[in-house]
């Protein structure tokens, strides 16, 4: 492929005058633009999450948070409406702040502010602020205000959390101790209102059981041996006239079983308290036979008795049927107190359940109060620790200071950049007009179109005038482009908006963020 850079040389410098003008237009704009846009002072500080200064095996914080999501909810809390319009107005970051509206000046802020987070696995965790403001004593005042309020909001979380938690576990240790007291007291009535039929008590009870059925055997077969023994006095005495005792010459038979009654009885008291079965026996037997004896005082001082064997057999029937008057109560002593005895045992399944359930929701509920007893422990641990910053913290490693020289705008690069542009888009337009135009512009075009070849070619001659038209105009479009264009962008800056804020909005429009 051969070019032909004469003819190439030749229609450039035909259209030079579009190169010219396009390159001076942007050239122009872009020298103005920066060299109109303001100075931007950049001033960053770097912020650390530090572990804790007490081992966890010793001492475990209250507050679990990560380290990242700590970070994150503080600078949500930090790009607050209300922190960044406090902040641009106190440090006056924009020259027209108190003119700015409330949503520009929070834009603006959020735009200016840079928040980068770091973290990795086995690396400690970073967090670089940055600020960006046209006074470098702003940048930085802003940071630190920035650092100020990270720190402060920091410590006011985890003192919040902390707080917040041991309230918590205060409450749960005095609601689950008043549950223990009212399931105590619970437990404590209802062993009351059945002390009677406690399991506890179950095998005592049952031991008594069987001795008060051996003890009912008992009097029931004494009862049939007194019977017994009443029908063969009777039978004896219908058969020989006389009973199985001889009266004495010195005593009556009735003074004689008296004096032996007496006896026993003493014998008795001396072992058995007044109140046993035995000896109330005896008792009745010698009251019995003190008022036979009584009786038959008078009978005896006038005149002997006529028969002294029918005497004796009415003494012993009137004993047998005292002892078993005194078996018939204590057989319903036994019988009442073995009915309220089986009464309480078969009552005493029920009661275990019962009881059982209470005592295993006591249990439940002493296991939750244990519980929440060690973990109020922790809490206040932990509370004592967020108090004293001894727990997960964050410090500041850098403080922003007031830096030297600006960050942006690079005057230079702008103004060299969009030289460069200029030179391209001019060189670009000049291709696009020769692409687009048609027409046959050199002997080789007839050739290539209607295969003929020309015998010579004559070019365009303009006139004086022309030439003299054709440069004033260039002349004019090129004072326009050279100084025209750099007074409108100054006056839009000067008095309308500056173009830093309209570059910002411009490129966030296009997902940019300057």
């Amino acid at each position: 492929m051969n070019l032909d850079l004469k003819y190439y040389m030749a229609v450039f410098l035909r259209r030079i005058h579009y190169f010219v003008l396009i390159a001076a237009l942007i050239s122009a704009a872009a020298i103005a633009a920066a060299f109109l846009l303001p100075a931007l002072y950049r001033a960053e500080s770097t912020l650390l999450v530090e572990a804790p200064q007490i081992p966890q095996a010793l001492a475990v914080p209250t507050v679990q948070t990560g380290a990242m999501e700590q970070l994150q909810i503080i600078e949500q809390r930090l790009m607050t409406r209300s922190n960044l319009l406090d902040i641009a107005k106190r440090f006056k970051v924009f020259p027209d702040v108190e003119k700015m509206p409330p949503d520009d000046i929070v834009m603006q802020m959020r735009d200016n502010t840079s928040i980068v987070k770091k973290a990795g696995l086995n690396q400690a965790t970073l967090m670089v602020l940055a600020f960006t403001a046209e006074k470098a004593e702003t940048s930085a005042a802003v940071v630190n205000e920035y650092v100020t309020l990270i720190l402060r909001e920091n410590v006011s979380i985890r003192t919040a959390r902390a707080g917040q938690t041991l309230e918590f576990f205060e409450q749960e240790v005095t609601r689950l101790g008043a549950e223990l007291d009212a399931m105590s007291e619970k437990i404590l009535d209802f062993q009351n209102n059945n002390a009677d039929a406690l399991p506890n008590t179950l095998q005592f009870r049952l031991n008594q059981q069987t001795m008060l059925q051996q003890q009912l055997a008992q009097v029931d077969r004494d009862m049939s041996a007194l019977e017994d023994q009443k029908e063969r006095l009777i039978a004896v005495f219908n058969t020989t006239g006389q009973v199985n005792a001889a009266p004495t010459q010195q005593m009556s038979p009735e003074e004689q079983q008296l004096a032996q009654a007496r006896d026993q009885l003493s014998q008795a008291l001396a072992v058995y308290s007044p109140e046993n079965p035995k000896v109330r026996i005896m008792q009745a037997r010698v009251a019995q036979l003190e008022a036979v004896v009584r009786a038959q005082l008078p009978a005896t001082t006038q005149a002997p008795s006529t028969n002294p064997a029918q005497s004796m057999l009415d003494i012993q029937l009137a004993d047998i049927d005292s002892q078993v008057e005194v078996l018939n109560e204590q057989k319903a002593q036994f019988e009442t107190a073995l009915d309220t005895l089986t009464d309480s045992i078969d009552r005493t399944a029920g009661n275990q359940i019962a009881l059982d359930t209470l005592n295993r929701d006591y249990a439940n509920v002493q296991q939750q109060y244990n519980t929440a007893i060690d973990r109020l422990s922790k809490a206040a641990t932990g509370e004592r620790i967020e108090l004293l910053a001894k727990g997960e913290r964050i410090t500041v490693v850098d403080a922003a200071t007031v830096p030297n020289r600006p960050t942006k705008p690079n005057r230079y690069l702008i103004a060299g950049g969009g030289v460069a542009v200029g030179v391209f888009l001019g060189i670009a337009a000049i291709v696009l007009m020769e692409l687009f135009n048609r027409s046959v512009k050199r002997p080789v075009d007839l050739v290539r179109a209607f295969g003929i070849t020309p015998i010579t070619t004559i070019p365009y001659m303009r006139t004086p005038a022309e030439t003299v038209a054709r440069r004033s105009g260039f002349a004019a479009m090129l004072l326009v482009a050279v100084v025209g264009i750099p007074a409108a962008i100054y006056a839009v800056h000067m008095y309308y908006q500056p173009l830093d804020l309209i570059l910002s909005r411009v490129a966030a429009q296009f997902g940019i963020n300057l």
